[in-house]
């Protein structure tokens, strides 16, 4: 089912119209408010099919579908994992990400979140993972953004996935939906993936009116909380506190049991 069900999503996307790079240069939204949900790729099949004739579906190389690499960075007492685990309002994650149809264009990032839910993403590029951790001006925007060191981070979990990137007609928002996820653990070993799971995340600038909240309603997909670099240490290091990501994982399992 998930073979025919990813020939079915390309399909719908392959009926949309596409939006270039330089088309979304003017909703990057790099100060935005985020709402994330999570899905089944079945769900996904619906949603394409509400938003055709809506939503504008991004294009890079006439590919439809683009491949991510992200590696995130944390202390040895995983401060950064811990902050979201203790479910402070103010949190901050470092991270490399890599896009891998562009070249593997290679930022180093730090996004903060306050405790308005407004995130604010600050990045410098490098030429790779290990090329950044070495970088001067990674690691002014490490100390400015996060008050930490880049030299006392390292990389804990590493993840592989594929994204969407869909723009409404009026272009005030932009929806990533993001599938395929999968995840290794630089400190474990270990390799896990999310299985039939999708992450969808609403982007906007503010409280602005989003006209895909009310199709999500109707495929019975509600706002939820989802951090893919602590879901996967969560799911990939069994020695890492995690009582408040049980319920999330719970919730990933019984989406999976479906398929």
């Amino acid at each position: 089912m998930n073979q025919n069900t990813d020939i079915e999503i390309r399909g719908l996307l392959d009926n949309m119209t596409p939006i270039t790079l330089e088309e979304m240069s003017s909703i990057r939204l790099m100060n935005r408010l985020d709402t994330k949900y999570v899905a089944s790729k079945r769900q996904l099949v619906e949603l394409l099919k509400l938003v055709q004739g809506k939503y504008y579906v991004q294009q890079i190389n006439g590919d439809r579908i683009s491949p991510y690499r992200t590696t995130y960075l944390d202390t040895d007492e995983h401060v950064m994992y811990m902050l979201h685990h203790n479910r402070r309002a103010r949190r901050v994650k470092v991270r490399v990400r890599t896009y891998l149809s562009s070249g593997d264009l290679t930022f180093l990032e730090v996004k903060n979140k306050n405790n308005h839910s407004r995130t604010k993403k600050k990045r410098v590029q490098v030429s790779s993972l290990e090329e950044g951790m070495k970088s001067d001006a990674a690691a002014e925007l490490v100390m400015k953004r996060a008050g930490l060191a880049l030299s006392d981070l390292h990389p804990v979990v590493q993840n592989h996935f594929e994204r969407i990137t869909l723009v409404n007609y009026g272009k005030t928002e932009r929806l990533t939906i993001d599938f395929n996820v999968q995840f290794h653990n630089f400190e474990t070993g270990n390799d896990r993936d999310t299985g039939n799971i999708v992450i969808i995340e609403l982007k906007r600038d503010g409280n602005v009116f989003s006209p895909v909240c009310s199709l999500l309603r109707d495929i019975h997909v509600h706002p939820t909380g989802f951090s893919k670099c602590c879901i996967g240490m969560a799911m990939t290091d069994s020695t890492l506190k995690q009582n408040n990501f049980k319920l999330k994982l719970k919730q990933l399992e019984k989406i999976n049991s479906y398929v």
